[in-house]
């Protein structure tokens, strides 16, 4: 069994990635985007934490949280909104991967991989790179040539509040935006 270590940084700001099962692409459709939404925000109403950045692609999602003071339990809060997006999903007509044995006595559906991915930010630069990543992350898919044109993301709200252009991006990838090779797909 491998040793999982978590980077624990109480009040520290954290960039996630969260696959579903097999990639599957639930969050095409609308109702999954609107269950993650509520679970989301119910989640920080009752263990507050703020987020900073978020993309939701069709079969994973990037964000980046920022923990309050003293607090760095992200993984309970991942492992609420996980369960509680899985239960709704379910119980709303949602599909589900067949799972093994094992993973079925463990409790686990096939919704979500059992993992997600997460680094601990460091710096301002790597906040940046990080931020940068996300709202990149659907042209870099190849769902949209910018990031402006998709939306489910945080992109619009910072272009609102002048820290993007409304053309960041467009077109071919600029190569002074350091995107570093960050993503990864647990369990794979």
């Amino acid at each position: 069994m491998p040793n999982w270590r978590r980077a624990l940084v109480p009040g520290g700001t954290y960039f996630f990635t969260v696959v579903t099962d097999r990639r599957r692409p639930i969050f095409e459709s609308e109702v999954a985007r609107a269950i993650l939404g509520n679970v989301i925000r119910e989640c920080r109403h009752s263990h507050p934490f703020e987020v900073r950045a978020i993309v939701l692609m069709p079969d994973h999602l990037h964000s980046i949280w920022c923990m309050r003071p003293g607090d760095a339990d992200y993984s309970g809060r991942w492992q609420w909104i996980k369960t509680q997006f899985t239960k709704r999903w379910l119980a709303s007509g949602g599909s589900e991967c067949a799972v093994t044995v094992g993973r079925r006595m463990d409790g686990r559906r096939g919704v979500w991989q059992p993992k997600f991915w997460e680094h601990a930010i460091e710096e301002e630069a790597d906040f940046e790179s990080h931020f940068n990543y996300i709202h990149y992350n659907p042209a870099k898919h190849g769902y949209v040539r910018c990031p402006v044109d998709w939306p489910w993301s945080t992109f619009h709200h910072w272009v609102q509040q002048g820290v993007y252009s409304a053309h960041w991006a467009c077109g071919d990838r600029d190569p002074r935006l350091n995107f570093d090779p960050i993503e990864k797909t647990v369990g794979e």
